[in-house]
């Protein structure tokens, strides 16, 4: 046997068994809305299987993914709120909320100063007495000329900035009366100051 003979069988042997590999590459499939002979109904496109949920959107905690429950806003946050989520909830605010309703939460962000309609400030009595559901509900859902932002925002990420909007409210509305007694002692300490940050 020549060198020329069995690379020649070798090179045959390969391209038959190269050619036996099925795997999916020639599954039957069907176009989109086709028909079919295979079923009785005539159709190639099947309803999902009941109780079928794709992955990743199980919504098994109505207050955590809608902020409500039977249809009712929640007061109380689905989860604890820490230090460390407050500053990821400042984090995600500047990034996304600032624009138009500024640092503060005063709506007169960025957006508003360059002569687009004034956005919501957090500091009307209406928001301050909303329920931390209202606020979720209107960061997924927008409103008014509002864009929602659920595509862009994480769920949790969504609450994280509703705690930090409370925060902003307390921040300009907070009183004497509303700092630890441990902490009574450095607050008059501290140097008075006139100016409101």
């Amino acid at each position: 046997m020549t060198n020329k003979f069995i690379f020649a069988l070798l090179a045959t042997a390969t391209l038959l068994v190269a050619g036996c590999r099925q795997d999916m590459h020639n599954a039957p499939s069907y176009k989109a809305l086709r028909g079919s002979d295979f079923f009785a109904d005539g159709r190639s496109a099947r309803n999902l299987v009941p109780g079928t949920v794709a992955r990743g959107w199980l919504r098994d905690d109505e207050a955590l993914y809608t902020g409500k429950v039977a249809g009712q806003i929640v007061e109380q946050f689905p989860f604890e709120i820490g230090h460390a989520e407050l500053q990821r909830g400042q984090q995600r605010f500047n990034i996304y909320c600032t624009p138009c309703h500024g640092q503060l939460g005063d709506g007169n962000g960025m957006v508003v100063q360059r002569g687009l309609r004034q956005a919501a400030s957090y500091h009307q009595e209406r928001l301050r007495a909303e329920k931390a559901g209202y606020f979720f509900d209107v960061i997924t859902n927008g409103f008014g000329v509002m864009q929602g932002y659920a595509e862009q925002i994480p769920v949790r990420d969504r609450w994280l900035i509703v705690a930090y909007v409370r925060a902003l409210q307390l921040s300009q509305h907070a009183t004497v009366d509303d700092v630890p007694a441990d902490k009574r002692a450095e607050l008059d300490a501290a140097p008075a100051s006139t100016e409101r940050h």
